[in-house]
């Protein structure tokens, strides 16, 4: 174990990490998620460490970085810029261990309506079958998606009766985190 991570030191070395490695991994840490911090050959500096809800993590030696929005490798590099006074050269991982900041939730005439974790790409229809799929008294024409977005807040149609029938696949939202998915109640008259 010691040389493999030895020769992964040496690759960094070698191959710092570039602008286009670091922008061509999507994901960003958000508040609530959990990452795991490790300084190779520095024990007492391994740790978990969660983000805040104002998006800030603390870490000995450092104090407190901002580090809400950034990747998993800007973390890395920016934790070890900050660590080089203190340990020259040192070999910083940052993994995210749980994507906790990264949910929606599901409201409404679902069978288990809550929060579910974004643990990979998702659409409305497959939240929708995480919750247990539409109670009888749900209103498939009616569904919603309730973006906040930096500026202003959209709404998005999610046409289930369309979707459950194969056409109009192209109508099935992709969620981002913070994303709150309703499915109203029928109306009867």
């Amino acid at each position: 174990m010691k040389k493999i991570l030895f020769l992964l030191a040496l690759l960094l070395a070698l191959f710092p990490l570039s602008a286009s490695a670091i922008e061509s991994n999507p994901f960003s840490v958000l508040a609530g998620d959990v990452l795991q911090i490790t300084v190779w050959k520095e024990d007492g500096l391994d740790r978990e460490a969660l983000v805040l809800p104002n998006g800030d993590i603390t870490f000995p030696l450092i104090g407190t970085l901002k580090v809400q929005g950034l990747t998993p490798a800007e973390i890395q590099y920016l934790v070890k810029k900050s660590l080089e006074k203190f340990i020259p050269d040192a070999f910083v991982t940052v993994q995210v261990k749980a994507a906790l900041g990264h949910t929606v939730s599901v409201l409404g005439q679902v069978a288990k309506p809550g929060e579910i974790i974004l643990s990979h790409r998702m659409t409305a229809l497959q939240a929708l079958s995480q919750a247990g799929g539409l109670t009888p008294y749900a209103d498939e024409s009616e569904i919603i998606v309730i973006r906040h977005g930096k500026n202003k807040d959209s709404s998005l149609p999610v046409s289930y009766d369309k979707l459950s029938s194969g056409n109009n696949l192209s109508g099935d939202v992709v969620l981002e985190p913070g994303d709150v998915l309703v499915v109203p109640t029928e109306t009867l008259f």
